[in-house]
């Protein structure tokens, strides 16, 4: 039997690289995965590439929705019952532009997916969990430090760990851990799509820049991410809460 057997998992998000990859390795270990995601087409593919069709499942959803957010908690509970892993993952990067040209209706946007939909995915979930489950949420390098031109991205991911901290003091008398997860540059589409705003922006080569910066010299790959939120949602983190897990290469330092 797998490490996760008949654990429910609830993945934001999860038709993305890390979404994906996280997904993958708690399959492996037994789990009965919910996919959430913004697209359908993404979410047929990404379930596609599952062999065991029974325990995947997918709803799409816009997770800065509250009815959108309570249908695919309930659509998971009406499936499989409780639930024993949320993983708070969906994000949306913004635009590059410095503080005083930064959109308005972008910078809410932001707001809405990073900040809002994660707190409506604890709000939700919580009721519906098992004692004893975890809860992870994704921030980035970007939620310990800053950078010129992306101030959304840095305000949202900065209060997704206030969000956490406070998630995590009331879901402790349950034995509900809550985490933060954050990634440094991942070599995927969604990294590559900021990079290329910043580069086309600043007129420099950011993911050189990038891999310069980063202690172990390199972008991530999507798994050694997954790799860390495994971990959480595993009980190999049975005595980790209300924590910032980095997972940058080094590049906080």
């Amino acid at each position: 039997m797998g490490e996760m057997q008949n654990k429910v998992c609830v993945i934001t998000g999860g038709a993305g690289s890390i979404g994906l990859a996280s997904a993958r390795q708690m399959y492996e270990a037994g789990a009965k995965i919910m996919l959430v995601d913004l697209r359908h087409e993404n979410l047929t593919a990404a379930k596609a590439s599952f062999e065991d069709q029974d325990r995947v499942a997918t709803c799409q959803a816009d997770v800065s929705d509250t009815v959108q957010t309570q249908n695919y908690i309930s659509e998971t509970t009406d499936k499989w019952g409780k639930i024993d892993v949320l993983f708070a993952n969906a994000g949306f990067s913004g635009t590059s532009a410095p503080v005083t040209n930064y959109p308005d209706e972008i910078f809410d946007k932001v707001m809405a997916v990073n900040v809002r939909g994660t707190f409506l995915a604890c709000k939700n979930a919580l009721p519906e969990m098992n004692d004893g489950g975890s809860i992870i949420i994704t921030s980035s390098i970007m939620g310990v430090t800053a950078r010129p031109g992306s101030i959304a991205y840095i305000v949202s991911k900065h209060a997704v760990i206030g969000l956490m901290r406070g998630v995590a003091k009331e879901a402790a008398p349950r034995n509900i851990r809550v985490n933060v997860l954050a990634p440094g540059p991942t070599d995927n589409a969604f990294q590559l799509e900021i990079e290329e705003r910043a580069s086309k922006a600043s007129g420099t080569n950011v993911t050189e820049m990038l891999n310069n910066w980063i202690s172990l010299g390199r972008h991530a790959d999507e798994n050694e991410i997954a790799n860390m939120a495994y971990f959480l949602a595993s009980d190999k983190s049975s005595f980790s809460t209300g924590s910032v897990f980095m997972a940058d290469g080094g590049m906080h330092i």
